[in-house]
Formats: C-alpha cells, structure tokens, sequence
C-alpha cells in the first residue's frame, strides 16, 4: 500500500471515530430532554404468528411510560393498533370471515371504529395499573392545517400534559378519507412533536434503525448510528414498504418525518421495539438505533410543509 493510500485510510478511520465520539457524546443530553413523544406501530403492538395484541409488550410500554412521566417528563404516545385490533375482532365474530389488507376504504374505517375504543381500553386499564391518567386524542390533517384547528388542538394537547396526563393520539381513521389523512403514523408523531416543540420523538420499530438499504434483502447493507444532518442522500436510503402485514409505513415515512422532527428543533430516534424497555435505555443516552440529531430550521412552517407535502 503507498503513503498516501495509507494516510487516506487513517484520515477515514480518524473521521469515523470523531463520528463515534460525536454520537456517544451527543446522546448522553437525552437525559435532559423534558417533553418526549412515543410513538408504536402496530407490528410492535402484535404477535407476529397470530396478529394479535401482546399484552406483555403493552404492559413493558406502558411502564416505561409511567416511569418517564413519574421522572417528570412530558410524555405523549402516537399508537397505532385500531385497524389491526378492529380487523382481528371482526375475524374472530363474523364467522370466520377474512378480511384482507386491500380491504375497501370503509372497511378498514368500521374497523378502525372498532378498535380503537378497544385499544384506548387496553391502554386505560394498564395505565391505571401504574398510577396515571389518559386520554384519546384523535386527529386528521385539517387539525394542523386550518388555523383555528391547529390552535385548539395545541391548547387541548397543553392542558392535558399540564394536568399530568399522558395523551394518546391516533389518527381519526374511522372518518379520515385521502384528502384529509395524514396516512401514517410516523408523520403524525413527527406532527405532534413539532406543534408541541418536543425535544425527543422515539419511533419503535421492527428495525433496528437506518441502514444503507434494506436488511431484510441485502445482507451487505450498512447501519447507521448517527445523523447529524438528514441530507438527500439520506432519504434515497428509504424503502416504501414495511415488511409487515401490519403497518402502514416503512423507512420511507420515517425519513420524512425525521424531516418534520429535525427542522422542528427535536431529536429523533428510530430503534426496535422488540424488547419496549429499550425506552428508557434511549433516554439514559445508551447507544441503541439511529439517532438524528436536532436541525432546527428557522423558515421551516409545519403548516406550508403539510400543504406542499401531502
């Protein structure tokens, strides 16, 4: 190998240990963050085998939960399940009919109706178990972009944390159509954490984070531990697709709304929900997923960013 050839390998190998250090550095000020959104997916929430909900998984949750809020942290959960909780009810009472993912639109709305008053119940009752309070807050696109919305919405979202609940928010699936949906709830945290100028946003997956590409196909793909700016490059990484039969998003939707958190002043952390007590391990600073570091953009409108983007 020549001189230079070896000089440019230690250059590289000093610039990816300054990465390192950054990223171990940069992590340990998760402790000090004061207003944290959650957000689950549904994969997260079922068992793979039969797509039912995990009780275990939801209690580990809701403790984590319980015990950032009892540190006196804001804490707000985006869970999505409603869809998934209505369509296996339906399943299991209509003798033996099988719904299909593709299912018309106001099929999945009934089921959406359907689960989420079991959901908010299942929440209810474990959230009562540790000491705390809830609440449902369900939202379309139109609660962000109409200004009388946007404002009532953040005024109902401030009152609850001052009344030390934790807020449970889902998209108005029963009644959203396309042109007033969100569509995802990887955006809608993202959403939820801009208008409440959160300083964290967690999103629980089954990934492990960002890669160079998908995992699941490309067993060379590269993973990612530190973002310090999302760049176009960075998006190009996204796939569309989730890998579950579950959920509605993928890395694509993650990447956008780490778009949404970044230029909004919060940090963002993707990291796999196999084992729910990873929360508090990200909030301890531990180097667990993808984080993407805090961007704030001072001509970034949440607002006009809905408009043009949807």
């Amino acid at each position: 190998m020549s001189t230079k050839e070896n000089d440019k390998n230690v250059q590289s190998a000093a610039g990816e240990g300054n990465v390192l250090d950054e990223n171990m550095s940069y992590r340990q000020g998760l402790k000090n963050r004061q207003r944290i959104v959650v957000k689950v997916g549904s994969s997260s929430l079922l068992h793979s085998s039969t797509h039912r909900l995990d009780y275990h998984k939801i209690d580990v949750l809701v403790r984590e939960l319980s015990d950032l809020k009892n540190r006196g942290k804001d804490v707000i959960l985006v869970s999505s399940g409603a869809t998934a909780v209505g369509r296996e009810v339906i399943r299991r009472t209509s003798s033996g009919q099988i719904l299909a993912e593709d299912s018309k639109i106001t099929v999945k709305q009934a089921c959406a109706a359907i689960g989420q008053a079991r959901l908010m119940m299942i929440y209810q009752r474990f959230f009562t178990d540790y000491n705390q309070i809830s609440a449902q807050i369900l939202m379309d696109k139109n609660a962000i972009t109409e200004n009388l919305s946007k404002y009532n919405l953040y005024n109902t979202f401030n009152e609850l944390l001052k009344f030390n609940c934790i807020p449970i928010v889902n998209e108005n699936d029963s009644v959203a159509t396309y042109e007033y949906s969100v569509g995802d709830n990887d955006n809608l945290s993202a959403i939820v954490a801009s208008l409440m100028h959160a300083d964290l946003l967690i999103l629980l997956s089954d990934v492990d984070g960002l890669y160079t590409d998908d995992p699941r196909v490309n067993p060379d793909a590269e993973y990612i531990e530190y973002v310090p700016h999302l760049d176009e490059s960075m998006m190009k990484m996204a796939k569309g697709t989730t890998g579950s039969e579950s959920g509605t998003g993928g890395m694509s939707t993650k990447l956008q709304a780490g778009v949404i958190a970044t230029k909004s002043g919060c940090d963002m952390v993707i990291v796999n929900s196999k084992h729910m007590s990873v929360i508090h391990e990200v909030v301890q600073g531990r180097n667990h997923g993808t984080i993407f570091r805090a961007d704030p953009d001072p001509l970034f409108d949440l607002q006009d960013y809905l408009s043009s983007s949807y």
